[in-house]
């Protein structure tokens, strides 16, 4: 039992939780990318993300994990981007702090959605069982190369004034 669910209740939570957030923080960035108001689905991404650093910590384990240090640092970004789009309104240096903020707190999810997808399906799982094959490193670096041109090119489109409202 972990706060009062089933492991297995409590796992799809934290799962739907992500997987929510994942999509919610592409619509997120798309609109960053394009230009469109996207405060609700925005709400929801913020919401979600910081649902599941924090439900990824009551899973009993006996040590700290690589995971408990990405959601630790996912909710230190997540805080900074709160700030930045709630406290600040996207002025000045608040407005590419809080891309930043948005753009890595969703790269973490995916990350941790490809070490999960390589652990737990068995086509991915075969071709890197341990995590540190090429396949693996190839896909995590892929990935974080993506996420590095997508924030900078959301950090020159984006403007503030589409979500001054929220």
């Amino acid at each position: 039992m972990i706060l009062g669910l089933s492991t297995t209740t409590f796992t799809l939570v934290h799962v739907i939780l992500s997987l929510v957030g994942i999509f919610a923080g592409a619509i997120v960035l798309s609109g960053m990318l394009t230009s469109k108001k996207s405060n609700a689905w925005t709400e929801i991404f913020l919401a979600t993300t910081v649902l599941t650093s924090v439900t990824g910590f009551p899973f009993p384990r006996d040590q700290i994990l690589p995971s408990h240090i990405v959601g630790v640092i996912s909710l230190l970004v997540l805080a900074v981007a709160i700030v930045a789009l709630y406290l600040y309104r996207l002025a000045g240096k608040w407005r590419w702090i809080y891309v930043a903020g948005v753009v890595l707190s969703l790269y973490l999810n995916v990350f941790v959605a490809v070490v999960q997808a390589f652990a737990k399906l068995p086509f991915l799982s075969a071709l890197a069982p341990t995590q540190s094959e090429p396949p693996f490193a190839v896909t995590q670096l892929v990935v974080l190369g993506l996420f590095v041109l997508l924030t900078i090119i959301a950090a020159i489109k984006f403007r503030g004034e589409q979500l001054r409202g929220a």
